[in-house]
């Protein structure tokens, strides 16, 4: 993709007046969105909903109401071997993946100052998918070793992207082109690749590639965890100043807010938040694109709304693969299909509005 949007994320075209200020019991006064709060807890809400459903959905059917009891400790062995063992990984794994993407989207995409800012445009995601491609093709690795192919390649093409779009700094517009351009050089290294396989290394690879959630067992649910636990709360801790960045640097350097040093923070986050999510269920496309912008067009609020982002992700993850199994049935077409498609038309309309409004 050879143009880059021009236009600032910072400025929906309509915002929320619901903003309250709440004093705590240190005299600490916050400002609160209540619309955003809202749609926040009803993403919450919706992802935990579909999150009942997928459980319950496969060859061996389940209500929710067997979900929820099987969940709480009451359902019969077959159940709870059912719930526990085969499906609820796969469920965790959707939502801590989609969280993953969700905000590692809402950061690159303000950082840029550009909604094309994701990991499928910029080149993260293909980093991580040469680097797993590396370990099937050449190594021929397990699970693991293709998981950690996938961390060790979306951390050097990270590096590679920050130091190639350094200069004084990271700044939007050099940022997107630099990682067009590697985006570019890196697919044709994961074509390449794919010639030097034999046919069970590229079936292999295929799979992986396209983003699937089948088979998540338990072992890719705790490093992920662990991940997501270590990164998500100091990445939210950093939508404030990320949010007074987008006044410009001289403010916000009036404001106390060393911009070089939040955008390192938080590319840096969301660079491993990215490689992590990948390495667990593969590259599924445009979850990072598509839930920052719905996120920010529910809550109308200013700023790159990190929250929202992350729970939209997780929402849609979700909801596409108990789509996906519903339509097509259980495990016949991967979540990345799915997403792609949707994500793809997103896509689409979103240039066309841009180009509508005079930004591109």
């Amino acid at each position: 993709m050879s143009s880059t949007v021009k236009t600032d994320q910072a400025a929906p075209r309509r915002t929320t007046k619901a903003v309250r200020a709440v004093r705590t019991a240190g005299g600490l006064s916050v400002r609160l969105d209540v619309r955003a709060v809202v749609t926040g807890l009803l993403l919450a809400a919706l992802a935990l909903a579909a999150s009942v459903l997928l459980i319950g959905t496969g060859d061996f059917p389940m209500s929710p109401a067997d979900v929820l009891r099987t969940l709480t400790g009451s359902g019969t062995a077959a159940q709870e071997f059912i719930v526990n063992e085969l499906r609820l990984p796969r469920v965790l794994v959707a939502l801590l993946v989609g969280v993953a993407f969700g905000l590692a989207g809402a950061v690159f995409q303000a950082v840029s100052r550009n909604p094309l800012g994701s990991p499928d445009v910029l080149g993260f995601s293909q980093g991580s998918t040469v680097g797993s491609l590396l370990v099937i093709v050449f190594f021929h690795g397990g699970t693991f070793a293709v998981a950690a192919g996938a961390v060790v390649g979306g951390i050097v093409t990270g590096l590679a992207i920050f130091l190639l779009a350094w200069k004084g700094g990271i700044h939007g517009y050099r940022f997107v082109l630099v990682g067009i351009g590697a985006a570019a050089m890196l697919y044709a290294m994961v074509l390449y690749l794919m010639t030097k396989a034999n046919i069970v290394e590229a079936s292999q690879a295929v799979t992986w590639m396209t983003g699937t959630l089948s088979g998540r067992d338990w072992d890719q649910v705790w490093p992920l965890a662990l991940v997501c636990a270590v990164l998500v709360p100091p990445a939210l801790l950093f939508g404030r100043p990320l949010r007074m960045l987008e006044m410009g640097d001289d403010a916000a350097y009036a404001l106390g807010v060393r911009g070089t040093r939040v955008r390192v923070v938080l590319l840096t986050a969301a660079v491993l938040l990215v490689a992590a999510g990948t390495a667990a269920a593969g590259p599924i496309a445009f979850v990072a694109l598509t839930a920052p912008q719905l996120a920010r067009r529910l809550t109308r609020s200013p700023g790159p709304n990190l929250l929202p982002a992350a729970l939209m992700g997780a929402a849609l993850l979700v909801t596409a693969d108990w789509a996906s199994q519903q339509i097509f049935g259980a495990d016949q077409l991967p979540v990345g299909v799915l997403t792609g498609v949707l994500g793809g038309g997103y896509l689409l309309w979103l240039l066309a509005s841009e180009r509508k409004a005079g930004r591109i």
